[in-house]
């Protein structure tokens, strides 16, 4: 069996997972959809895109990278949130509590 080559450039990885990131947040936004479907929501968002849009040749091509661009985008959002949390609690700006 011979691995798909995937063809990414640098564009493609900056903007898909930013996207992924804005649309899945808009949609917990004005949907009210409960925090525990928001990681699957930017997975599936991230597999459309990169099978539809990005990686249109290639079905495993598509899969892979938009596992990528969602899983990405998931991380991404944690760890902008963490520190963002980490610095108001830092700077007195929101109460620090004790789990």
């Amino acid at each position: 069996m011979d691995f798909p080559i995937i063809h990414t450039n640098f564009l493609d990885a900056v903007i898909a997972v930013p996207i992924v990131m804005l649309i899945t947040q808009l949609i917990k936004i004005f949907f009210k959809i409960p925090k525990k479907y928001v990681p699957t929501i930017a997975l599936i968002l991230a597999l459309c895109i990169s099978i539809f849009i990005s990686h249109r040749h290639s079905l495993v091509a598509g899969l892979f990278m938009g596992w990528f661009y969602g899983y990405a985008a998931i991380g991404s959002y944690a760890s902008l949130k963490t520190t963002i949390t980490s610095f108001l609690i830092k700077h007195k700006k929101i109460p620090h509590s004790e789990e």
